[in-house]
């Protein structure tokens, strides 16, 4: 029989996973999205949607194109108690329940990585780097004060891809091969002479 707290901890699966989601596809913080009202999703002259919030932590604007993914999330649970009485767009857990319970997962699905709620805010970044976005574009995105700070995942992507490459090296470095010198040395190649260039002078009269 399952205790209280592991009965309340898979009731709460469905909404971690939607607010994982969420963070995932906006790059906002926890303080950002537990502070999120429909104030701050606005529609541009196209019809997009997009985010625009002062961050709390440094008071940079965070400008977000809102995706289909999130709007989904926003219509699924905008009918949701705590979302009514807050004037919020999403039922936020406490930032150290959401941890918690990211740790319990990753007990059961033995992961070694300490998994927090910051961590979707890094995949945001990486996963619109390998989607060719713009650094200048993900610094605006995520609300930062110097783009210095966005260039940190720019590394980290580096580091992630010489790792995955060490798998080929392993494979590919050490092969015998024969490649051997040419055997004569290349033809020189002389160029001809340029033709002389210019009007062709009058006959004289």
């Amino acid at each position: 029989m399952l205790l209280y707290n592991e009965l309340q901890f898979f009731c709460r699966i469905p909404l971690l996973v939607a607010l994982i989601v969420f963070y995932r596809f906006t790059g906002l913080a926890f303080a950002d999205i537990s502070t999120l009202s429909k104030e701050f999703i606005v529609e541009d002259d196209n019809g997009e949607k997009w985010i625009r919030k002062p961050r709390q932590k440094t008071g940079e604007i965070s400008t977000i194109p809102l995706l289909d993914i999130p709007q989904r999330l926003i219509k699924k649970y905008e009918n949701h108690p705590t979302v009514i009485a807050k004037g919020i767009v999403l039922p936020v857990i406490s930032n150290q329940r959401m941890n918690s319970y990211l740790a319990e997962i990753a007990t059961l699905a033995k992961i070694q990585k300490h998994l927090t709620t910051h961590i979707a805010r890094h995949t945001f970044a990486t996963m619109s780097l390998r989607n060719h976005v713009p650094i200048e574009s993900i610094s605006k995105m995520l609300g930062h004060s110097d783009i210095q700070t966005t260039q940190i995942y720019a590394k980290m992507l580096d580091e992630a891809v010489s790792e995955d490459m060490q798998k080929m090296r392993s494979k590919f470095d050490g092969i015998d091969h024969n490649i051997n010198p040419l055997p004569e040395k290349p033809t020189t190649f002389e160029r001809e002479p340029l033709k002389k260039r210019g009007r062709p002078r009058k006959n004289p009269l």
